[in-house]
């Protein structure tokens, strides 16, 4: 391995691995600003020898993030150079190769890595100030320079740290998996009459469709479409469809969380280190990979289960700390709506509320089946959902979907102003804007095809809501990370999944641990509804849920 870095941007040495202590003072020094480009990466490198990269100031990847959210390659070097510099540089791809052949860095002569290096900290030299005066000029500086570069060294730290699994309760689930796909695989058999590729759509395709004379839904190219969404509306039609969704589901959970995971357990370590993406979202959420932590289906019992692999080192608790529904209350505090407020300062249920507002029943006349309705309908509302899409989901009538939306917008009507205003600015300014002025453009809502410039619709409704709550995880999880570092404490931020943070904590660190996460947590941000967080202690992930 080498180290290569420039003092002034122009001249460009570089370190021996051998060497890479002597300049340990220079790496860990918090006088000494660190600018570059995906410093994460550099962060986990150095964090092997033993040293701690201090002062990430800059990164331009993070930066161009900010400045333009909409696409998916241009953190790349490459496109930053051609972008602000109009200039080629190679992008890994092209330098490395890609699929099975492609080289690592170590394998490339050192002329041809110098060569590629130099061009990316020179490219980082000279777009940086560029860069920084459009953070300036879109307001966007504080939220760049307190949320997101601190949190570089945050998730590059949860990467290197990683998390505990339980291989013996991994081999266990797996057999026990694949002892349920046996016993579907028979079943489903036995409803077709014969055995045929489950995992074929054009075999499926001819049993549902001509063998059991299904209703056709929908043909593809190449036959008949046997997606999630054609198998939910056939669902009442024969039994075979819930056995078939079930056992897809299963083989998922058993190919991508037993089979997956198995192979990536560090043999000596026992522990499995996620990437955590902060330039993948358009709306500022943080999104992990290898395993993706996001995607567990947690309907799911079995999909539940995954969560007992992930468990805390020997003399260690797991402290779960996950935000109540924090979707809503920012949606509450944005939009300024005096009943949702009012019910949340009053810690009533929100759902329940809706219930009694959309319904016109009162709160003990509310059922299950009602919540559920008005739970589905808050967070419609929350995603820019249609009355078609809330049709579809509660399995209801269009005009009854319709007037559950209409019923809602009358009872919270500040919440339909806000909305309403929310896709004017969008058409006006072609973007929206979070809590912390994070900007996500929205090309879309001005296209003259309907069906676009309807989803540019749903997206302006929506970034507010799910970048001001992925502004607030992100305040969290730095103040949390550096609270436990100022206390001089052993235990560690490890998982972040959607609205919840996991600490590995040191069984006697277990109260201090607590009163830390949930006061940062709740003071993540000042809003007129508090932040309210559920927090559980246990010896696994499922042990906290």
């Amino acid at each position: 391995m080498y180290v290569f870095m420039s003092i002034d941007g122009k001249n460009i040495y570089y370190i021996n691995e051998d060497e890479i202590n002597k300049f340990k003072d220079v790496f860990s020094s918090n006088e000494i600003n660190k600018f570059g480009y995906n410093l994460k990466d550099d962060y986990i490198a150095l964090r092997s020898y033993g040293i701690k990269l201090e002062n990430m100031n800059f990164d331009i990847t993070i930066a161009e993030y900010l400045i333009d959210s909409t696409s998916s390659t241009s953190y790349e070097c490459s496109a930053i150079a051609m972008k602000y510099l109009t200039r080629k540089v190679k992008s890994s791809e092209e330098l490395l190769g890609k699929g099975v052949k492609a080289k690592k860095y170590q394998d490339l002569e050192f002329s041809e890595l110098s060569e590629y290096i130099g061009q990316i900290i020179d490219t980082v030299a000279k777009t940086m100030p560029v860069m920084e005066k459009s953070l300036n000029d879109m307001d966007m500086d504080g939220l760049f320079y307190h949320v997101e570069m601190p949190l570089v060294e945050v998730l590059g730290y949860m990467e290197y740290e990683g998390v505990k699994v339980d291989r013996e309760k991994l081999n266990e689930l797996g057999s026990e998996f694949k002892e349920i796909i046996k016993i579907l695989e028979e079943e489903i058999y036995e409803i077709a009459g014969e055995k045929f590729n489950i995992n074929s759509p054009k075999q499926l395709g001819v049993i549902l469709f001509e063998k059991l004379e299904l209703p056709v839904i929908k043909k593809t190219k190449t036959g008949y479409s046997t997606n999630a969404e054609v198998l939910d509306k056939l669902r009442d039609k024969s039994p075979i469809i819930d056995k078939i969704t079930e056992y897809r589901q299963i083989v998922k959970l058993n190919s991508t969380y037993v089979e997956g995971l198995l192979a990536i357990i560090n043999p000596i370590s026992g522990r499995i280190h996620s990437s955590f993406n902060q330039t993948i979202t358009t709306t500022g959420r943080i999104s992990s990979t290898e395993p993706n932590l996001q995607n567990i289906p947690v309907k799911l019992e079995m999909g539940r289960n995954i969560r007992k692999v992930f468990i805390a080192d020997n003399g260690c608790d797991l402290v779960d700390a996950d935000y109540s529904q924090v979707e809503l209350r920012v949606l509450a505090h944005m939009s300024q709506d005096e009943t949702m407020i009012d019910a949340f300062k009053h810690n009533e249920d929100i759902h329940t509320k809706t219930a009694t507002q959309v319904f016109n029943i009162d709160a003990k006349d509310v059922t299950s089946e009602l919540r559920s309705a008005a739970k589905a309908v808050n967070f419609g509302i929350v995603y820019g959902k249609s009355d078609f899409g809330l049709s579809e989901e509660l399995h209801i009538p269009l005009k009854q979907a319709k007037e559950y939306i209409e019923g809602y917008f009358n009872k919270y009507s500040k919440i339909k102003e806000f909305m309403d205003n929310t896709i004017e600015k969008a058409s006006e300014d072609g973007y929206v804007t979070t809590i912390l002025n994070r900007r996500r453009y929205i090309p879309e809502i001005k296209s003259s095809n309907f069906m676009v410039r309807n989803a540019g619709k749903r997206a302006a409704m929506n970034a507010p809501i799910q970048g001001s709550a992925a502004d607030i995880i992100k305040i969290a999880m730095v103040n949390v990370y550096k609270k436990l570092e100022e206390k001089n404490l052993k235990s560690k931020l490890i998982l972040q999944v959607h609205d919840e943070l996991i600490v590995e904590t040191v069984e006697d660190e277990v109260d201090i641990v607590r009163t830390i996460v949930k006061e940062e947590m709740e003071n993540a941000v000042s809003m007129d509804v508090n932040l309210d967080v559920d927090l559980n202690v246990g010896k696994s992930w499922y042990e906290t849920k």
